[in-house]
């Protein structure tokens, strides 16, 4: 295969797969002129992958949490961005493959994040709606909306009734974020937009495998979401696990089945792959295994950060979570340590400043695990939209989401509600 055409030079070549948050922040914070900074992402744009579930859920377009990273640094010496997919690592030869050519490196950083865990069920992998990108978010909306159209031309009951009824499977931040939104539309769209659907006919599960939702937080938030989405009429199912999509109907493990139509999963997660990767330095999840440096292991060029890594520290001897601060920290500190590499100076070892954890599940509903201080309701909310508002890039794309959230608030209305799509994923059904 050729070779992708970047410009040849004398200064040290980085190669950054993956344009996430852990990847953009170290693209960003990259100074040193005697580096060439290469950034592949099979997207030509960051999402903020923490408002998807406004997306699916008719708030947002899918405009207001994307920003192109060309534009991003348009005015970035050294820096060059590519459109294209990794296709393999050839370690010995400093080379990745990709979709559109080779490229050589000197530093590699693999910022690749995670991709859906189906725990190897290829029939929910078939059938499940994930929620891991915009592409995926707009599905689950198109998936959405057409339900409650052909459940109004729908004269079976029980045919109705798997159109209108939505499962969810996960019961971490996005399953309950999803939930209360999905639980929102229930109250205020389908009494205007589909008058002649009763709204009780909408019924919503919550699917957990563990004893309490949000279990990364605090049982205090456990609690207090818990009780927020049965107040919001969704059914909450812990201690369940999903075992199979068979006729139309989820199976779980105690034998309960579920009719439905649509069955959203966001019960997991597994890091990107990479064939060439020897089994020994990949921990649990598929994580690539780390030294407190972020190099993987075995090697003084190779770095991992983000959701992809696995590091161990005594505060987290699982590893760190999965979330967007640990990957930003993470890219930042390692523009710091390729600079004091340059200089031949020792590298600083990564510590997690753990701020805290959000969630919301609706207006005035949400909780907020600070570092000395546990809140929910109005505050909490406040707290998670400042915090997202400051996450978002680009001062339009924060204004837009602002006016969005605003406008949702007085209105109790979400705009965007258009079906781009004519064949929903999941089960076909008759109408009839």
């Amino acid at each position: 295969m050729m070779n992708i055409q970047i410009p040849v030079t004398k200064k040290k070549r980085i190669v950054i797969i993956g344009g996430g948050f852990g990847g953009l922040a170290l693209a960003d914070k990259m100074c040193s002129e005697e580096f060439q900074v290469v950034l592949i992402d099979r997207h030509n744009y960051h999402q903020f992958q923490p408002l998807l579930y406004q997306v699916a859920s008719a708030g947002l377009e899918p405009s207001s949490i994307s920003f192109p990273f060309r534009k991003n640094f348009r005015k970035k010496m050294n820096f060059y961005f590519r459109l294209a997919e990794v296709k393999d690592l050839l370690i010995e030869e400093h080379t990745v493959v990709t979709s559109i050519g080779n490229l050589s490196y000197d530093y590699l950083v693999i910022a690749a994040g995670t991709t859906t865990n189906f725990f190897g069920n290829e029939t929910i992998r078939k059938v499940a709606l994930p929620m891991k990108s915009v592409e995926e978010a707009l599905t689950l909306r198109n998936t959405l909306l057409l339900r409650f159209e052909r459940a109004l031309d729908c004269s079976n009951p029980e045919t109705k009734r798997s159109l209108l009824n939505v499962v969810i499977v996960g019961g971490g931040a996005t399953g309950v974020e999803i939930a209360g939104a999905i639980s929102e539309m229930k109250k205020y769209i389908i009494p205007k937009d589909y008058p002649d659907l009763k709204k009780d006919e909408l019924t919503i599960y919550l699917v957990e495998g563990s004893d309490r939702l949000l279990h990364s937080m605090s049982e205090e938030a456990s609690v207090n979401v818990l009780r927020y989405l049965t107040d919001m009429g969704v059914v909450i199912l812990l201690n369940k696990r999903v075992v199979n999509y068979e006729s139309g109907c989820v199976l779980l493990n105690d034998g309960q089945s579920l009719p439905t139509n649509t069955l959203i999963w966001v019960s997991g997660v597994i890091a990107e792959h990479f064939n060439k990767i020897s089994p020994e330095l990949i921990g649990h999840g598929g994580r690539l295994l780390v030294n407190e440096f972020n190099q993987l292991k075995g090697y003084q060029d190779i770095f991992v950060i983000g959701d992809i890594c696995l590091q161990n520290e005594d505060a987290y001897p699982n590893g760190h979570p999965q979330v967007a601060p640990v990957a930003i920290q993470q890219g930042e500190l390692l523009a710091d340590n390729l600079e004091r590499m340059l200089k031949g100076l020792p590298l600083m070892p990564f510590t997690y400043k753990d701020r805290g954890a959000l969630a919301t599940v609706g207006r005035n509903k949400a909780v907020a695990d600070l570092k000395k201080l546990k809140l929910h309701g109005f505050m909490a909310w406040i707290v998670w939209m400042i915090v997202h508002l400051r996450s978002i890039l680009g001062v339009k794309n924060k204004l837009i989401v602002l006016i969005n959230w605003v406008w949702n608030y007085i209105t109790y209305d979400q705009s965007v509600r258009f079906i781009f799509k004519s064949s929903p994923k999941g089960h076909h059904y008759n109408s009839r």
